[in-house]
C-alpha cells in the first residue's frame, strides 16, 4: 500500500471517528499516531507525539491565544456587548429592519474585541433577539440575521482563526489581523443591504423600532465604544506600527479593558473570576486541538500526500484560479461537517502548499479567503455552530426555520468571496502598509 494511500486512509478514518461523535482533537490525535506508526514505527510515532504535544503548550508563539480569548471574555461578563447594540440601536432602529441592521454593526463592533464567532453570536443573541421579537420580527430573519453576524468576529481583528492560520503555515498574525478588517467591514455591509432589500420586498419581516434622538444617540457612544475604541487602537494599532509582538497585543488589549471596565464598574469580581475560567477552558481546548493537529500534519507530511495533491494539481489543465475554486469548493463541503477551527487545522498542510508554492498565490490573501469560507460553514446545515447557538436562545424556534433565513446571507457571502476573488487588493492592500 502506497504511502499516498495511506494518508488518504487516515482522512477518511477520521471523519468516521468525527461521524461517531469523537471529540475533534482525540481524533486528529488517534489517527496521526496511528498513520506514523504504520509509515515510519510505533516508537518512532510515540517519540513524535511526545515532542509536539510538549512543544505545542510550553511555545511562546501560542501564548496569545489565551490573551486574545480572555479579551473578549472580559468584553462579554462586562455588558461591553449589550452597549454596543444599544448605540447601533438608537442610530438605526428606527429604520425597517434597523434592528437586524443593528445587530449587524454591533456584531462587528463586539468582535474588534472578541474574535470569536460563537461569542458573538451567543452575546448577540442573548441581547438583540429579545428586541427584535418586542417588535414582531420574523423569526427567520431575527435569528439568522444573528447567527449570521456571528461570522463577522472571525474576519474582523483580533480573530482566533487568524491566529491559528497564521501559526500553522507560518504568517504574520499582524498582517492577517490587517488583511481581514476591509473584508470584514465588506461583509458587513453587504448583510446590512441584504436586510434592506429583504424588508423592502416584504415590510411585514422588520418593522421599525422607535425612533430615538440624537441626543440620546449621542449619550449611547460613551457606553461600550470607549472599550472598543481603547482596545482596537492600542492593541491593533500597536501591532500594526510594531510597538508589540501579538502575543504583547493580546496582553495590552486585555490589560486595556480591563481597566476601563474596572474604573467604570462595569464587571466586578465574579465577572473576573467567570472570564479566567471561561478563558482557562477554551484555551485548553484549542492548545489540545493545536496539539492534535501537529501530530496528524505531520503524519500527512510523511505520506507525501500533500506532495502528490501539488503534482496532481500542476497537472491539471486548468489555470490556477480554476483549482483555487476546487480548493474552495471542498472547504466549503467539509466546512458543513467539520468545526471551523479544527477545518483550518486539519487541512492547511494539505492545501496551503498548493495554493502558495505550486499556484503561487499570495499566503496572507489566501489565508484570508478560506477564512471567509470556513465562516460560511458556521451557519449552513447540518452542523452549522452559529445557528444551534441561536437555538439554544430561542428554544421555542424551529431549527427549520432559523436554518432558512441564512440563505440570503449565504448569498451574501459569496458576493464578498467573489470580490474578494476578482480584485486581491482589497485583503492586501493594509498588509502591505506595514512595516
Amino acid at each position: 500500500m502506497s504511502p499516498e494511500l495511506i494518508g488518504l486512509l487516515g482522512i477518511i478514518l477520521f471523519l468516521i471517528l468525527i461521524a461517531f461523535k469523537m471529540p475533534i482533537s482525540f481524533s486528529m490525535l488517534i489517527v496521526g499516531m496511528l498513520g506514523f506508526s504504520i509509515l515510519v514505527s510505533p516508537k518512532a510515532a510515540l517519540s513524535m507525539a511526545t515532542t509536539e504535544v510538549y512543544g505545542t503548550f510550553s511555545s511562546y508563539s501560542l501564548s496569545v491565544i489565551p490573551m486574545f480569548i480572555w479579551m473578549g471574555f472580559i468584553a462579554y461578563y462586562s455588558g461591553v456587548g449589550s452597549s454596543l447594540y444599544t448605540f447601533m440601536y438608537k442610530l438605526v432602529g428606527h429604520k425597517p429592519g434597523g434592528l437586524a441592521i443593528a445587530t449587524q454593526g454591533a456584531c462587528a463592533m463586539f468582535g474588534a474585541i472578541c474574535g470569536s464567532n460563537t461569542a458573538t453570536a451567543a452575546t448577540m443573541g442573548a441581547i438583540a433577539l429579545p428586541e427584535m421579537r418586542r417588535y414582531k420580527y420574523d423569526d427567520s430573519l431575527s435569528t439568522a440575521s444573528i447567527a449570521a453576524g456571528g461570522a463577522l468576529g472571525v474576519l474582523i481583528p483580533p480573530s482566533v482563526i487568524f491566529i491559528i492560520y497564521g501559526i500553522a503555515s507560518q504568517q504574520s498574525i499582524g498582517r492577517l489581523f490587517l488583511a481581514g478588517i476591509i473584508p470584514g467591514l465588506l461583509l458587513m455591509v453587504l448583510y446590512m443591504l441584504t436586510i434592506y432589500f429583504l424588508v423592502k420586498k416584504n415590510p411585514s419581516l422588520g418593522p421599525a423600532g422607535d425612533k430615538s434622538t440624537w441626543k440620546e444617540r449621542f449619550g449611547s457612544l460613551k457606553n461600550g465604544l470607549l472599550e472598543v475604541i481603547l482596545t482596537f487602537v492600542i492593541s491593533v494599532g500597536g501591532l500594526f506600527l510594531g510597538y508589540f509582538t501579538p502575543t504583547e497585543a493580546g496582553a495590552v488589549g486585555a490589560f486595556c479593558i480591563l481597566v476601563v471596565t474596572l474604573i467604570r464598574k462595569r464587571i466586578d469580581f465574579k465577572g473576573i473570576i467567570n472570564s479566567l475560567k471561561d478563558t482557562t477552558r477554551t484555551t485548553a481546548m484549542i492548545m489540545l486541538m493545536v496539539a492534535s493537529a501537529t501530530v496528524f500534519g505531520r503524519f500527512i507530511a510523511v505520506s507525501r500526500l500533500p506532495f502528490a495533491l501539488a503534482t496532481w494539481a500542476s497537472n491539471l489543465s486548468l489555470p490556477p484560479f480554476g483549482i483555487i475554486i476546487i480548493i474552495l469548493l471542498i472547504y466549503l463541503v467539509l466546512g458543513c461537517f467539520i468545526d471551523a477551527l479544527a477545518l483550518i487545522l486539519l487541512t492547511i498542510p494539505i492545501f496551503y502548499p498548493v495554493a502558495v508554492d505550486v499556484l503561487g498565490y499570495n499566503p496572507i490573501w489566501f489565508g484570508v479567503i478560506i477564512v471567509l469560507v470556513v465562516a460560511m460553514g458556521v451557519i449552513t446545515p447540518p452542523v452549522g455552530m452559529n445557528v444551534f447557538i441561536i437555538k439554544g436562545v430561542a428554544k421555542d424556534i424551529p431549527i427549520e426555520t432559523i436554518f432558512k433565513g441564512v440563505w440570503p446571507f449565504l448569498i451574501a457571502l459569496f458576493v464578498c468571496l467573489g470580490l474578494l476573488l476578482l480584485f486581491p487588493g482589497m485583503v492586501t492592500f493594509l498588509p502591505n502598509l506595514m512595516k
